[in-house]
């Protein structure tokens, strides 16, 4: 697999590295190859055209952007690529038969806030402030079409210190900015806010709502692979402490991954796909389902978090 070990995505690459180490370790008889892409799409270019000559399961890179690329050079080589790095809705459904995705499309990001809300009776007006890239637009129209269906006022863009509830959908530094520019006098929520690496970026986390593709306990059993214990266990034994979603997402896919191949007894295109298609399984990333048309993943839910004082606990 390519993964970011350098520039702008080398906070969660390095985790994706660190959590597939730990899975090869338990797996022995899997060889694993990682390339660092250095977060940019030239250096991606370069080297998974090499690494789909060398492997027989290429898992894709970090970031919607990158995997967009890597999409389209997947189906450029008639390669599937297996996307634990990217949720945009458009590169999830962009190359029916080359991209199988473990993550909940960005679309449906917000849906376990706005469900939040509606259940605790908080139907106040809701500001969406989103960054650039397609990922944060599709995250914050999705998040906006779920209000709107519950009969929450939305506001787009802007940002001032109002008595709004806020959600902030972009990158990990967007959410930052933005929180810190915020109010707290009424709910704030931001897709950074998910990963444990925000609560030392903003100094005082406490209140504010994060949402990610996972938190511990809340994966459920495992159908297939390792759990989600035995892997949390040997993760914090490797690096010291828990990993955020982005290594048990990676995890995930080389799981389902693997787990297809055997199902197929092979490692064909075609045949994965196949495998895929009609599997319905519970990795301990969660559940596992994806549109036999497209490979988009319609499976598994995105997890709300709350800081506490002692960190983000899970809503």
């Amino acid at each position: 697999m390519p993964v970011s070990l350098s520039g702008k995505h080398a906070r969660f690459g390095e985790q994706v590295e660190a959590g597939l180490e730990v899975w090869q370790a338990l797996n022995p008889s899997v060889e694993l190859i990682v390339e660092d892409d250095c977060s940019e799409p030239g250096t991606l270019d370069v080297i998974l055209p090499r690494l789909a000559g060398q492997c027989d399961l290429l898992l894709g890179p970090y970031s919607t952007q990158l995997m967009r690329r890597a999409a389209g050079l997947g189906a450029a080589l008639d390669q599937l690529i297996w996307n634990h790095g990217g949720s945009g809705d458009n590169v999830q459904a962009a190359r029916p038969g080359h991209v199988v995705s473990v993550l909940t499309p960005a679309s449906r990001y917000a849906e376990p806030f706005i469900r939040h809300l509606v259940e605790t009776g908080d139907r106040s007006p809701l500001r969406i402030v989103h960054g650039k890239g397609g990922f944060a637009r599709q995250v914050a129209e999705g998040a906006a079409r779920a209000a709107n269906e519950q009969g929450i006022p939305v506001v787009r863009g802007g940002l001032v210190e109002d008595s709004w509830n806020l959600l902030s959908a972009g990158s990990f530094d967007e959410d930052v900015e933005v929180v810190k520019r915020a109010g707290r006098s009424r709910v704030v929520c931001a897709v950074a806010a998910g990963v444990r690496e925000f609560g030392a970026a903003v100094g005082d986390p406490r209140g504010i709502y994060g949402i990610g593709q996972w938190f511990p306990g809340l994966g459920g059993e495992a159908a297939v692979g390792i759990s989600e214990g035995d892997f949390l266990a040997a993760y914090r034994d490797r690096a010291g402490k828990l990993p955020d979603y982005p290594a048990v997402q990676a995890v995930a896919a080389a799981i389902i991954a693997t787990h297809c191949a055997e199902r197929a007894g092979g490692t064909g295109r075609a045949e994965l796909w196949s495998a895929a298609a009609g599997l319905e399984t519970v990795t301990l990333f969660g559940d596992f389902a994806i549109d036999p048309r497209t490979g988009a993943q319609t499976g598994h839910r995105t997890a709300l978090t709350r800081w506490e004082s002692a960190g983000p606990v899970a809503v």
